[in-house]
C-alpha cells in the first residue's frame, strides 16, 4: 500500500485532502444530531489512520486540514474561524496538539519498525548464506574434486591406465558430474521459487513414465536399495506439470536414497481417488495420491516438523547435503495447489504422501480415439 502511495509525489498529498473533505462532508451531513466533539474524535482517528500509511508530511498536512474543518464547519458560528469561547479555543488547540503529536509519534514508530525489519531480514539472510556456503564447501567441491582429479589421472602420459581402470575413471567423471548438476538444479530451483516465478504449464502427464524415467536416472545411487513398483497400468494422464513432477520424484527418491541403509527398500506407490456423493451419485474430487516411502530410520520426532525448512539438516544426518531438496518438493507441490504430507512409519522409516486434485483423463478414452 506504502509503495502505492508514494508512486507519483503529490499523490500522498491528495489522498490526505480527499480523505479529510470526504469525513467532513459525512459529518456535516449529521452535524445537527451529533456533537461537534464526537467529530473531532473522528477527525483525529482519520489523522492516525493516515499517520500509518503515509509520510509525515502529508499526514500533517491531513492534521492542519482537520483542526481547519473542525472550527469551520462544527464550532459555532459555523462557516469563520472565529471562536467565541475560550473552552472551544482550548479543544480546538488540543486537537491540533494531539493530532501533531500522534502523527510524529506513528511516524516514527513506523520508521522503527522499517529498521527493525530491514535489521532482521539482514541477519537472516546471512544466517542463510553462511548456512549455504558452508554447505556448498562441501557439496559442490567433492564432485569437482573427483573431477579435476579423475581427468588429471587420465591424462597423465607417464601413466599406463588398464581400458578398465580408464572407464572406472569415467564413470567417476559421470557420476560426479551427476551430483555436481543436482545441487546446481536444486539451487536454480529455490532461486525460482523465492521470486515466485515458478507458473506450473499443466498438461496431461503420464505419472508412471515420469516415476520410470526418474529411477533409470538414479540407477547409480539406488544400485544398492531394492525398489517396489504399486503402479496400475491403467492408471489415467492427470493434468499436472511434467518437469515439475519429474523434480519432485527425483528429489524425493534421491533424498531416501541417500538417508536410508544399503539393502533398504524403497516403495512407490500411485493410486487414483474420488471422493463420490453417494446421495447424488456423481464425483466430486478427482485425486492423484502419490505415496513414497522407505524402511530406513526415518526422521526424528522431534524435528520432523522442520523436515523441509530451507537449509535444515538434522543433527544425526550421515549424509550431507544443501538442505533444499525437501522444501523444494513442498514448493512446487503447492505450485500446483497440491498437499504433501510426511510422516514416520510405525516399523521404521519414512512416508511421503503427495496429494493432487486433478483432472485425468482415462487411458481407454485415448485408445478408443
Amino acid at each position: 500500500m506504502e509503495k502505492l502511495f508514494h508512486k507519483s509525489p503529490s499523490k500522498p498529498y491528495l489522498i490526505s485532502i480527499l480523505s479529510v473533505v470526504f469525513v467532513s462532508l459525512l459529518c456535516l451531513i449529521v452535524r445537527d444530531s451529533i456533537d461537534y466533539k464526537i467529530v473531532g474524535y473522528i477527525l483525529l482517528l482519520l489523522v492516525s489512520l493516515l499517520a500509518i500509511f503515509l509520510e509525515i508530511k502529508s499526514v500533517l498536512l491531513a492534521a492542519i486540514l482537520s483542526a481547519l474543518a473542525l472550527d469551520y464547519l462544527f464550532i459555532k458560528p459555523y462557516y469563520t474561524l472565529h471562536i467565541d469561547n475560550a473552552e472551544d479555543a482550548f479543544l480546538l488547540i488540543m486537537f491540533f496538539i494531539i493530532a501533531l503529536i500522534n502523527a510524529v509519534l506513528t511516524n516514527k514508530f513506523r520508521r522503527m519498525q522499517r529498521a527493525i525489519h530491514i535489521k532482521e531480514t539482514r541477519a537472516s539472510t546471512m544466517k542463510l548464506y553462511n548456512t549455504l556456503l558452508d554447505s556448498l564447501s562441501h557439496e559442490l567441491r567433492t564432485p569437482i574434486a573427483a573431477i579435476v582429479g579423475s581427468i588429471d589421472t587420465l591424462q597423465q602420459k607417464n601413466v599406463n591406465l588398464s581400458i578398465e581402470k580408464q572407464q572406472n575413471l569415467f564413470n567417476e567423471i559421470e557420476k560426479a558430474s551427476m551430483k555436481l548438476n543436482y545441487q546446481v538444479e536444486n539451487l536454480l530451483n529455490m532461486s525460482r521459487l523465492e521470486s515466485g516465478y515458478i507458473h506450473p504449464k499443466l498438461d496431461w502427464c503420464d505419472v508412471k513414465e515420469i516415476i520410470y524415467n526418474v529411477c533409470n536416472r538414479l540407477t547409480e545411487e539406488t544400485k544398492d536399495h531394492k525398489i517396489v513398483y504399486l503402479i496400475n497400468d491403467n492408471l489415467p494422464l492427470f493434468k499436472l506439470d511434467y518437469g515439475l513432477m519429474e523434480q519432485i520424484i527425483y528429489n524425493l527418491i534421491y533424498n531416501c536414497s541417500q538417508h536410508t541403509p544399503k539393502g533398504a527398500t524403497i516403495e512407490i506407490n500411485v493410486k487414483y481417488d474420488v471422493d463420490v456423493d453417494f446421495d447424488r451419485h456423481i464425483d466430486l474430487i478427482k485425486k492423484c495420491i502419490i505415496t513414497i516411502s522407505d524402511n530406513g530410520y526415518g526422521f526424528p520426532e522431534d524435528q520432523i516438523d522442520r523436515a523441509f525448512d530451507k537449509f535444515h539438516r538434522f543433527k544425526d544426518s550421515k549424509t550431507g547435503g544443501t538442505g533444499l531438496g525437501l522444501s523444494i518438493v513442498k514448493g512446487f507441490v503447492e505450485a500446483q495447489n497440491g498437499t504433501i504430507f510426511l510422516k514416520n512409519a510405525e516399523g521404521g522409516g519414512a512416508i511421503f504422501t503427495l496429494e493432487f486434485n486433478v483432472d485425468c483423463l482415462p487411458i481407454n478414452s485415448l485408445k478408443n480415439e
